[in-house]
């Protein structure tokens, strides 16, 4: 069995994807429940729409894993709210936006299999019970601690019993930090400007930041040991995808929406934090985070 913390759009595709029987849901203490489990409905890339049920895990439950789906700033807490409950040998993946929390579990719980994973599916709910799979990527998944190494080969066939694409990453760092340039330079200003992905690309705003975004970006990344992309390429690669998924929504936008609190202090902000800590100056990511952060719940 996959357990997996976190019932959000991500969480529910996997848990849509995985052999029905074979994955259920951490219940976080304190959150209210249903009796049983979790009932939605799924609409698949290709196939009809159907409804998905998932349990509750049951104390009784010895899960192979825990893929922890949570946003960002939810996860220490709610790693270790419920960490107790699995042996010491349970290998945790974590699937967040970002950096910074997946090295904070990390730090707290070294001697435990932690791996982290960078994906490019796409999911989200547009009604409470409703999943829509929006885009189909592919998942890479990577150690973060001593002990994961050894289970990397192993987590991803069990995986691989989903028809989601995943690949073992052993510099998972490198795949996160692609990510997280990908993120910076497409979710805030789609927050702000409330509109979807592909409709930054022509707003003043973006065309008069993004270069200096990418500079920041690049320097970042050097200073980091993590390549030597310039600016052009970062800017190059991030309107690409701002193309491709042009008519999509992205999480921190539908955050806004809702009313959430959204992951931009594990996006820009990370990298306004990084900035100071190495010495770079990084105006246009801090001026994003507070722009994001003035539109959302503290």
């Amino acid at each position: 069995m996959i357990a997996i913390l976190g019932a959000g759009s991500l969480g529910r595709l996997w848990a849509a994807s995985l052999p029905a029987g074979q994955v259920a849901f951490v219940a976080r203490p304190g959150a209210s429940q249903g009796a049983t489990g979790i009932r939605y409905r799924f609409r698949p890339l290709t196939d009809s729409e159907t409804t998905i049920e998932v349990p509750w895990l049951r104390a009784s439950d010895a899960p192979k894993m825990v893929l922890v789906t949570t946003k960002a700033g939810d996860t220490l807490e709610a790693v270790a709210g419920v960490i107790e409950r699995f042996s010491a040998s349970i290998p945790l993946v974590l699937f967040q936006n970002g950096l910074g929390s997946q090295q904070a579990v990390a730090a707290r719980w070294p001697d435990r299999p932690i791996l982290a994973a960078s994906t490019t599916e796409g999911a989200n709910r547009p009604e409470p019970d409703l999943l829509v799979h929006a885009g189909s990527g592919d998942t890479w998944v990577g150690p973060l601690t001593e002990p994961a190494g050894n289970q990397l080969d192993s987590l991803v066939a069990r995986l691989g019993a989903s028809p989601l694409r995943v690949h073992p990453e052993t510099d998972i760092l490198r795949r996160l930090w692609q990510k997280l340039v990908i993120n910076a330079g497409i979710n805030p200003y789609t927050a702000v400007l409330d509109c979807p992905n592909g409709n930054i690309l022509s707003a003043p705003l973006y065309q008069d930041t993004i270069q200096d975004l990418c500079g920041e970006l690049s320097e970042l990344m050097r200073a980091s040991g993590q390549g030597n992309d310039t600016p052009e390429t970062l800017r190059q690669r991030i309107e690409t995808v701002a193309r491709n998924t042009a008519r999509n929504t992205s999480s921190m936008r539908a955050d806004v929406h809702r009313g959430r609190g959204t992951e931009i202090a594990f996006i820009n902000g990370y990298l306004a934090r990084l900035g100071k800590d190495l010495g770079i100056a990084t105006p246009v990511n801090q001026m994003l985070t507070e722009r994001v952060q003035q539109l959302s719940p503290k």
